[in-house]
């Protein structure tokens, strides 16, 4: 599929503040896939070329937390290996079940993540204790989300970050680093059967990528300029509004009156 140059650098200007926005808080696809569904582009191949875009943005912010020391290796590896198989089953599994029931219940779990994530006191800098060993950590959360992202995907990062939080004891700032290590794992695993498919548009997905690179470079920076000041209010940001779109979608019903 051919676009023109100007689309092409305005596909990349949309990658480049999703990658930024997606290393903090998650949520990017909110711009990105709009922005390649505007091109013509079949919906197929929206979402592999997504993926393939958005592996970049997540492997930016990873290897740039992963420099910085954030990412605890001995308590990760066995939730990376669990979500990239719960990414597999979800990839294979979407195109055997039908997701209309975890489409309309979803924005629901978005707004409560989007209060916990306001009023818990557990979100802040502050490390606290875990409540999970990190095999049980692996196969629930890693396993669980792993799958949902292969299987359906909106809100990914707001489910790895809530884990992290709630559960594994982290402070904002490192539970950020490992969403990201996480998602990138789950990106890989579904961009590796899109491609099998023939479902990535290569030439577009690279030109996005460098847009994910640099926008997910700036992003992590602040991250840790910034911590919990910075990722609490765009998570809860981020939630809501990919509530609301889920909502206008998914409950046209609400709507009828405008």
């Amino acid at each position: 599929m051919e676009l023109e140059l100007v689309t092409l650098f305005a596909l990349f200007g949309v990658a480049l503040v999703a990658g930024f926005i997606d290393a903090i808080a998650g949520g990017g696809g909110l711009l990105t896939v709009p922005a390649l569904l505007a091109t013509g582009m079949p919906p197929a191949l929206v979402l592999g070329t997504n993926k393939l875009q958005s592996s970049f943005g997540s492997f930016s912010a990873t290897l740039f937390y992963a420099r910085k020391g954030l990412l605890e290796w001995t308590m990760i590896w066995p939730a990376v290996i669990c979500t990239f198989i719960g990414a597999v089953i979800g990839t294979l599994a979407v195109q055997t079940i039908d997701a209309a029931i975890l489409e309309r219940l979803l924005p629901f779990l978005l707004m409560v993540f989007a209060c916990y994530f306001y009023f818990s006191p557990r979100v802040s800098d502050a490390e606290s204790a875990s409540r999970l060993t990190p095999m049980l950590f692996a196969l629930l959360v890693g396993g669980g989300v792993g799958f949902y992202d292969g299987f359906f995907g909106p809100g990914t990062g707001s489910f790895f970050a809530i884990g992290f939080v709630a559960l594994a004891g982290f402070g904002m700032a490192r539970a950020t680093a490992h969403t990201k290590l996480l998602n990138f794992t789950s990106n890989i695993a579904s961009l590796l059967f899109f491609a099998l498919g023939g479902k990535v548009v290569w030439s577009v997905g690279f030109c996005m990528a460098l847009g994910q690179f640099v926008g997910a470079r700036f992003g992590s920076k602040m991250v840790l300029k910034q911590g919990v000041k910075i990722i609490k209010p765009l998570l809860v940001t981020v939630s809501l509004l990919m509530s609301a779109k889920l909502v206008w979608s998914q409950y046209p019903e609400l709507f009828a009156w405008i």
